[in-house]
């Protein structure tokens, strides 16, 4: 079943959780540790449903089905072959029942779902605006780290129209974008109730930060203490690893 579902220089990766394992291809994008914080920073929703907007190859569904974080999950991705890869992943771990992937833009989800049909909705968006300097912006690294095709208010609205009332909106950004996320979100109606930086060191400023809004909410934000990624001798912290085996 492996060599029929993996592709020219795609590869199977163990994701350490459940069994589940999960195709990948180097020569386009590959998830990284900013998608495993969030699948497991997200309050989810056990009996509800849930997204996963610019999914890439399905890891944050695939995580996040593994915790039970809610019954259904959805993956939307642009691009069609790393949309294809996250189906192959979802097929490969036999969850078609739990995880279904949709190949649609995010500035387009009018016309792919229903509003207020999701409890939980997740997104790993691109940090970076804008396009500047890159020979080709269209490449899928690129794609996935530039605000290309998408940018962080479409992220927010599209999630405030997916969203139910009292739902759950989570994403992992640059702390330096934090007043726009935040502006952003009381646009469209999501109050941000909770925040974790995210330090690769305990002597580093924080390079990531964690945030999670509910959608109708009472102001009420609650930080977190921050997240210390290594060690010195650069060996993940003891609460990294709580944090992904619990």
């Amino acid at each position: 079943m492996m060599s029929s579902l993996l592709k020219c220089n795609e590869r199977l990766d163990d994701l350490q959780c459940k069994g589940y394992h999960i195709i990948q291809n180097t020569d386009t994008f590959c998830f990284g540790m900013d998608a495993v914080l969030l699948s497991d920073f997200v309050t989810g929703k056990p009996k509800g449903q849930a997204i996963d907007l610019g999914t890439g190859t399905g890891v944050i569904p695939l995580l996040m089905q593994g915790q039970g974080k809610a019954s259904h999950f959805t993956g939307l991705e642009i691009q069609e072959y790393s949309a294809d890869m996250a189906s192959r992943s979802v097929m490969y771990n036999n969850l078609q029942e739990h995880i279904d992937i949709v190949c649609g833009d995010i500035k387009e989800v009018p016309c792919l779902f229903k509003a207020a049909s999701f409890d939980v909705v997740t997104s790993n968006p691109p940090y970076i605006s804008g396009n500047h300097g890159l020979e080709n912006a269209m490449e899928p690294k690129n794609i996935a780290r530039h605000e290309i095709l998408v940018d962080l208010e479409d992220v927010v609205k599209a999630a405030s129209y997916l969203l139910k009332e009292g739902g759950n909106f989570a994403m992992i950004h640059k702390p330096f974008r934090l007043a726009e996320i935040i502006r952003l979100m009381s646009k469209y109606r999501i109050e941000p109730k909770r925040m974790c930086m995210v330090q690769p060191y305990q002597d580093k400023e924080p390079n990531m930060v964690l945030v999670e809004g509910a959608k109708g909410g009472k102001p009420m934000l609650k930080v977190e203490p921050a997240l210390v990624v290594y060690n010195k001798d650069g060996s993940y912290t003891e609460e990294l690893l709580e944090r992904y085996n619990h």
